[in-house]
């Protein structure tokens, strides 16, 4: 979990404070490109788990339609459904 959790945050953290420090410290030739290169890389980096976190509860609504549905075909109504 921990592993997870410094690729999903700590890189792309770690890449936006790279880039504000390459703005700061960095010769006036490569500042503004190192900046521009670590922040976006830092920001892919984050969209790109946040999207692949989005996908994979896509993942968990399905298999709880496909339960929903083997409990209508065994019990005749949905499974939230109150029967009267």
């Amino acid at each position: 979990m921990t592993v997870l959790r410094f690729v999903r945050y700590g890189l792309p953290a770690g890449l936006i404070v790279a880039g504000f420090v390459l703005l700061f410290a960095a010769p006036n030739s490569t500042r503004y490109e190192g900046f521009a290169m670590c922040l976006g890389a830092g920001l892919a980096l984050y969209l790109l788990n946040w999207l692949f976190r989005l996908g994979a509860t896509g993942d968990r609504e399905r298999e709880q339609e496909d339960a929903a549905r083997e409990y209508l075909a065994e019990h005749g109504h949905w499974p939230d459904e109150n029967k009267r």
